[in-house]
């Protein structure tokens, strides 16, 4: 895939991604007898797509990257929080179905900003580890380590942040278990996306 192009796509995929599973976050379901927020199913393909990016862009545009999702992800939320307030016309009669969907629960938004950042930037470190000291061959062993040492991160900072004293703790722990069962799963399935992009210094 050309360089350039390839850049636009993994950026725009990566963004879209972490946009799209914040907003699914906001509803907890129940999916094989287990709590878990719907983000989970789509947030975890953001670690591969990090990796992709660290690959075309190197290690300090992944990390403005990383920054600029997180101040995205904030003003969709109070973009959000805005529409909702806003009140509706009379005719279209769906305000308070929108409000109850799409109005932001800020400590949800929160956790999960926080926890997006701090385990995106460990990974960004894990994979520049793994590349500089290790080998820069077995890429989708530098995908599965740094993966594999950011998502335990994410989890549990987004699975307290959110729920922790609010919801009962067999909950939370269900969720924490479910999300990281599910990560571990879209890590393993999408590792190989990482061959679809070349590093521009080869």
């Amino acid at each position: 895939m050309n360089i350039r192009r390839a850049v636009v796509i993994v950026i725009a995929a990566y963004i879209a991604a972490q946009m799209l599973s914040d907003i699914a976050s906001l509803k907890i379901g129940v999916v094989f007898g287990l709590a878990v927020d719907m983000g989970t199913f789509l947030y975890p393909i953001t670690f591969t797509l990090r990796d992709m990016a660290h690959k075309v862009i190197g290690k300090r545009n992944t990390q403005v990257l990383i920054i600029s999702a997180a101040g995205i992800n904030i003003y969709m939320a109070a973009y959000l929080m805005w529409v909702a307030s806003v009140p509706s016309d009379p005719s279209w009669g769906l305000g308070d179905e929108f409000a109850a969907i799409l109005a932001p629960v800020w400590r949800i938004v929160l956790a999960s900003i926080v926890a997006e950042v701090v385990s995106e930037l460990v990974d960004t470190e894990i994979y520049d580890w793994f590349v500089t000291r290790v080998t820069t061959r077995c890429q989708w062993l530098r995908v599965l380590v740094s993966n594999s040492v950011s998502i335990p991160i994410d989890n549990l900072i987004f699975s307290v942040g959110a729920f922790g004293w609010t919801l009962p703790w067999d909950v939370v722990w269900q969720i924490f278990l479910f999300n990281l069962l599910v990560k571990y799963g879209m890590t393993l399935v999408s590792l190989p996306m990482i061959y679809l992009v070349k590093d521009p210094t080869n």
